[in-house]
């Protein structure tokens, strides 16, 4: 029997329910007929000149990708435009697009969850729970240590980019609970329960969000920020959404994409 987009839309639909995406979200399918056979699948982070090439020589018949490409709207695929030409692409080239966003955040197995295990973090909670179990980011606790050696372990744990891993915080102070949430968490800087922790890991901090946060730490529990890779910190879940998508199709291929999509390509230190 043959596998079809709308096959495999249905079980990512019950391993990363549409529902529980947030309301500006555009998880789902991105283009491709319901009826289009699927024998093998690639995963990235995002769609990028880059991963729609390999999904197209590599024969795919779906991209799934965490970052939808449509999150933005947009009112023509003219090819002049980037988002236009990668559609295109994927069009003629029979290879279907699916995102799975906030989605797959929100899952007790989702993005912030693969981030935790790697780092070594023993998970007790969501930061923010849902009604599935999961919820966005983790509150859990690593064994105590010095903030430069948990940084250290980090840069050891997670694929190298440009940007490395930046720190707020002293380096030898010594931590044991910490909070994080994979890709882009200043959302959840001003949470009680983030404040209460040693040490804050997320990504894209900017400048004001970082440095109000860390002027109110002062007057509390001193809790650190570690900034890291947005697409290094999701880049770790795909192994895990590739088994599972494996496991409820097993007649289907599945493949992580290893190309580094992160936007930055070299740093020049001080």
């Amino acid at each position: 029997m043959t596998t079809t987009l709308r096959d495999i839309t249905a079980s990512i639909d019950k391993l990363w329910p549409l529902a529980g995406q947030e309301d500006w979200d555009n998880s789902g399918v991105i283009s491709g007929a319901s009826n289009h056979p699927v024998s093998s699948v690639l995963f990235a982070v995002d769609i990028t000149d880059a991963t729609v090439t390999e999904a197209i020589l590599g024969g795919y018949d779906a991209l799934v990708s965490h970052h939808p490409l449509l999150l933005k709207g947009m009112s023509t695929v003219d090819e002049d435009r980037y988002k236009g030409e990668l559609i295109a692409r994927l069009i003629r080239g029979g290879c279907a697009a699916i995102g799975v966003h906030t989605n797959g955040d929100r899952v007790p197995t989702g993005t912030s969850a693969a981030l935790a295990k790697t780092l070594g973090v023993a998970v007790e909670r969501p930061i923010v729970s849902n009604d599935v179990g999961g919820g966005l980011g983790v509150i859990g606790h690593v064994a105590e240590q010095t903030l430069g050696e948990f940084a250290r372990s980090i840069a050891s744990k997670l694929p190298a980019t440009a940007g490395g891993i930046r720190v707020s915080g002293e380096f030898s102070r010594r931590i044991h609970s910490v909070s994080l949430c994979a890709g882009a968490g200043d959302s959840l800087l001003a949470h009680v329960d983030v404040a209460a922790t040693d040490v804050y890991v997320t990504s894209d901090l900017r400048h004001h969000p970082a440095s109000e946060f860390r002027e109110q730490a002062r007057l509390g529990n001193n809790t650190a920020l570690i900034d890291v890779s947005h697409w290094a910190a999701e880049w770790l879940w795909l192994e895990t959404a590739a088994s599972e998508l494996s496991m409820a199709q097993p007649g289907i291929a599945v493949k992580v994409s290893d190309i580094n999509t992160d936007p930055w390509t070299f740093a020049v230190m001080q």
